[in-house]
């Protein structure tokens, strides 16, 4: 399909910087047959007993870091956002400017913190850190920054380190928010408990390709990110039992959504996953795991309005998308959300 199917004008103002409060203040557009305005804490009127809503407990770490690069040719600023980790015990990151940094060149990030560029490609340079594990994670809480999306045009602050998260973040490697999931207050989660809703934790680990428009100009020439992922087999099996009893999969975020349809065979049993899932989403697919979704409004043009497109239809989605504009509704990480529907089949 080509990708200009889904491009929209969006005016800047709707772009979201700071999120409302309280969370569940925001403003949701429940998409079923037709499009109704609520607000976030209305969601329980929207579930059923027995129904099971499939949180994703990623956590966030602080992966922006800004420090002087060390080279035999001088010294300059250089800032990195990390990504991933590899198997060698090192991070791909993005540099800024990867220009100025090559092998063999050291970042000083103060206090006896520093990592070793080891190759450069493009942005992206893959660094070794002077410590690892808990030790590096501890550190990067203490002088990293929250890696907003650059659509904020701001850097991460005292505040995002809270708006930022989840307040059920358990699992640490995210390098950016499942954000469908911050608009969760604890009293949401005990009416949810209330509507006898069985709540079930997944952890995908978000990665910063998540949220980038696609360059390719037919999504058959687009390469998919890899995230890391996994489902216990007591969750698997809540969600199971769950299906065969007439409940519904609700899935909080395209996070967990492309999790449980990566770990799920034709008969839409999920089973137990840990690895690396690339699932690409595009309209014609057929969702196996979930029944709704809730999630927050996306780029143009991006893999994620793909896949809500693919879950709803693409002209029910644009329609949407157009009454969420007129409405004034806040777009983006920081923004109001959707609930979703999946189309009748």
């Amino acid at each position: 399909m080509k990708t200009d199917l889904f491009d929209f004008d969006l005016p800047r103002e709707l772009i979201a910087d700071r999120p409302v409060s309280p969370r569940d203040a925001a403003k949701m557009l429940v998409v079923g047959d037709d499009l109704s305005d609520r607000t976030v804490r209305e969601l329980p009127d929207l579930l059923r007993a027995g129904d099971v809503m499939v949180f994703n407990d990623t956590r966030v770490i602080p992966a922006r870091l800004t420090g002087v690069r060390m080279a035999e040719r001088g010294q300059s600023n250089a800032e990195i956002t990390l990504l991933k980790p590899t198997v060698e015990g090192t991070w791909t990151a993005l540099a800024r400017p990867a220009k100025r940094l090559r092998p063999g060149d050291v970042i000083d990030f103060g206090d006896g913190f520093s990592a070793l560029v080891e190759a450069r490609e493009g942005p992206e340079v893959i660094v070794r850190f002077d410590r690892d594990g808990g030790d590096l994670l501890a550190v990067l809480e203490r002088q990293g920054q929250m890696p907003l999306p650059p659509y904020m045009g701001r850097p991460g602050d005292a505040r995002d380190l809270e708006d930022y998260q989840t307040i059920y973040a358990a699992e640490s490697g995210a390098v950016a928010a499942p954000t469908a999931g911050l608009h969760f207050t604890e009293e949401l989660l005990t009416a949810i408990d209330a509507a006898g809703v069985t709540r079930v934790h997944v952890t995908l680990h978000v990665g910063a390709g998540t949220f980038l428009p696609m360059v390719a100009e037919d999504t058959l020439d687009h390469v998919m990110h890899a995230e890391w992922g996994t489902i216990e087999a007591r969750d698997a099996d809540t969600i199971n039992t769950a299906r065969e009893n007439g409940g519904r999969i609700v899935s909080v975020g395209t996070t967990s959504l492309r999790l449980l349809e990566s770990a799920a065979d034709e008969r839409g049993h999920v089973h137990a996953f840990s690895g690396e899932t690339d699932i690409f989403i595009t309209p014609g697919y057929k969702f196996k795991a979930i029944d709704a979704l809730l999630t927050n409004f996306h780029l143009p043009k991006s893999t994620l309005f793909m896949l809500v497109s693919a879950l709803t239809g693409l002209d029910r989605m644009q329609a949407a998308y157009a009454h969420a504009r007129e409405n004034e509704y806040r777009f983006y990480s920081y923004g109001d959300c959707s609930f979703l529907e999946a189309a009748k089949k």
